[in-house]
């Protein structure tokens, strides 16, 4: 991993740089999803990063094996996990935050580049650190398609993890005005959804990054 800056105070990275795009549990200190990306872009206003077809991420599993949305939802914030290995399947992932915002914006692509749609996921604020960015997701989230329209995903989930004890009311309060600031901004038609993003590609020299053996290091994590 490199990064342009000498410190995680003043770090700020360079395209082309690879960084890790983390998320914690909530209120732990224990990484559960890992995904090494590339460095789009950098700055006051944006960070954007791209993740690969073929990267090797972490993700959670149950301690049996069983994929964390293969286990009833009842039971599925509340049976024990550990975490493993895979490879992204499909097309590539752009992910674009901006400081100190409650979520991050996902764009999607079928084969042969075709646009399919952004995927609104409602977060904490990206903290960054000498390696990476790190989250914490708050379950709900938005799809948004290129026609404009958009839709909620995964409001049975956010309603069971606040079940579960994950979540108490004041945090659920606040991601639902996070939510509606969301669509505020979709219905606006603000960016990043104006910003061209879907035309953009990968620089064809990139490699795929590597996942690195200490990919759950417990940073001292600075400001968004």
């Amino acid at each position: 991993m490199t990064a342009s800056a000498a410190s995680p105070q003043t770090v700020r990275w360079a395209p082309g740089d690879r960084i890790l795009w983390r998320y914690r549990g909530i209120g732990s200190s224990d990484v559960h999803i890992c995904r090494p990306v590339t460095v789009v872009q950098d700055t006051d206003e944006l960070l954007a990063a791209w993740m690969a077809p073929g990267t090797e991420c972490v993700k959670p599993v149950l301690v049996d094996g069983t994929p964390v949305h293969d286990e009833p939802l009842a039971t599925r914030y509340t049976a024990p996990r550990t975490t493993t290995r895979s490879y992204w399947q499909g097309a590539g992932v752009l992910k674009l935050a901006r400081p100190a915002e409650p979520w991050s914006v996902w764009l999607f692509w079928d084969r042969g580049w075709r646009f399919r749609s952004w995927y609104v996921n409602l977060e904490e604020p990206l903290t960054r650190w000498s390696g990476g960015v790190d989250s914490e997701d708050d379950f709900l989230d938005i799809s948004v398609y290129p026609d404009r329209s958009w839709l909620w995903r995964d409001e049975d989930e956010f309603a069971q993890a606040q079940r579960s004890g994950l979540m108490d009311a004041a945090r659920a309060s606040r991601v639902w005005a996070a939510g509606a600031a969301a669509v505020e901004l979709i219905d606006a038609w603000g960016p990043p959804f104006s910003a061209g993003w879907e035309d953009w590609r990968p620089d064809p020299a990139w490699t795929v990054p590597e996942l690195p053996a200490d990919w759950d290091r417990t940073p001292a994590h600075t400001a968004p």
